[in-house]
């Protein structure tokens, strides 16, 4: 007879060293099972002597001369940072705009965090090269953990994906259809997630930022925004424009984006308040997909957004019949004759749970009226 399986260990994650000093005020003795993350632990060396140190696991951390080896001769498992990496492989909170953007007011973007990182996967042999591919993994299974953090700690709030073209030029119509979208969708309760980047990414993005404000504000913004409307020529211009817009408003409604430097050469919109970046698209377009448990609008786009609406449909089709989401695809003619998606979508559906769950609308007020009629889907984050 086969002996019982022992119980899983707790463990704990540590991301900042007040949570560390509240485990030890809290009366802790051991460290086993506890997960460090890139935590300064320079100026707690008295409380790590005495702590029990077997099982614990850190994560590119500092420590003061000599704690490091005595912790390792006492059974931790220390990871070191790794060098020449221009990123915090062990990170533990997910990107802002800032951050990635850091300096963008006196630099050109070929200098900020983003840009430089972006460049660093473009070397030769950096995607091939042990420490390169190591970091990378780590630090994108370091931003989901991350980013399922943010949302255990949203939790009742559900995420509508919004996903669309990234040509859609600030100043446009279809920009400002986002941007409504957007706003909307937070104003009804949901946290919206983008793929984070331009276009009709940013304009969802924008929107949802200015939840909080009237009509006037949506439309000052678009205005300073339309003074550079893409990212090309300069993306130096194109995010200082959104640096303006955020200096004018700057108390917004939280919202996600999930961008991939895999597509580097599109940037990261800054009015995300929340950003996942990945190096792997593969794993951030699941992520997107799976995060967004309250249903996906697609407003019209080309390749990227029907790929986007058949990665959907796989997960809908092949998902439990209480974890199916809604797919309301915005804009019947573009997605009836256009781009004839519809009808393959209905095929796909027929006889199956998901059927239900396909809608497409002519206007944004109508996907909103809809999203906030359906029934809640029990996915998981």
């Amino acid at each position: 007879m086969n002996a019982p399986l022992a119980p899983r260990a707790r463990t704990v994650d540590i991301e900042d060293v007040e949570r560390f000093d509240a485990l030890v005020a809290a009366g802790a003795k051991s460290m086993h099972g506890w997960h460090f993350q890139s935590v300064d632990l320079r100026g707690r060396s008295q409380e790590l002597v005495v702590l029990k140190a077997s099982g614990a696991i850190f994560m590119g951390c500092s420590f003061a001369e000599g704690i490091e080896d005595l912790l390792r001769s006492r059974g931790a498992l220390i990871f070191p940072t790794l060098p020449h990496i221009p990123f915090n492989a062990y990170r533990g909170h997910l990107y802002t705009g800032a951050e990635l953007y850091t300096g963008i007011g006196e630099l050109e973007y070929e200098a900020v965090p983003d840009a430089l990182i972006y460049q660093w996967t473009l070397q030769a042999g950096a995607g091939r090269a042990l420490n390169a591919t190591l970091a990378m993994a780590m630090h994108d299974h370091a931003i989901s953990d991350a980013l399922d953090d943010f949302l255990t700690a949203s939790e009742g709030t559900r995420v509508v994906g919004v996903m669309g073209g990234h040509a859609g030029a600030r100043g446009s119509a279809d920009f400002a259809q986002a941007a409504q979208l957007g706003r909307a969708l937070t104003r009804q309760g949901f946290m919206v997630a983008t793929g984070g980047g331009p276009g009709a990414m940013e304009a969802a993005n924008l929107g949802a930022y200015l939840a909080p404000y009237d009509d006037a504000a949506l439309d000052s913004a678009q205005r300073t925004l339309g003074a550079v409307p893409g990212f090309r020529p300069s993306i130096t211009a194109w995010a200082r424009a959104a640096q303006e817009v955020l200096r004018q408003f700057p108390a917004g409604s939280a919202s996600l984006g999930i961008p991939t430097w895999f597509y580097g050469h599109e940037p990261p919109n800054l009015f995300a308040t929340h950003t996942a970046k990945y190096f792997a698209n593969s794993i951030r377009e699941a992520v997107l997909l799976a995060r967004s448990n309250g249903g996906i609008i697609f407003l019209p786009g080309a390749a990227g957004t029907v790929q986007e609406i058949f990665q959907d449909a796989c997960e809908n089709y092949y998902a439990a019949d209480a974890a199916v989401t809604p797919m309301i695809l915005v804009g019947r003619q573009h997605w009836e004759s256009e781009l004839p998606v519809r009808p393959l979508l209905e095929a796909l559906a027929g006889g199956r749970t998901m059927s239900g769950h396909v809608h497409v609308v002519d206007s944004i007020e109508e996907a909103c009226a809809l999203l906030g009629d359906l029934p809640r889907a029990t996915a998981a984050v």
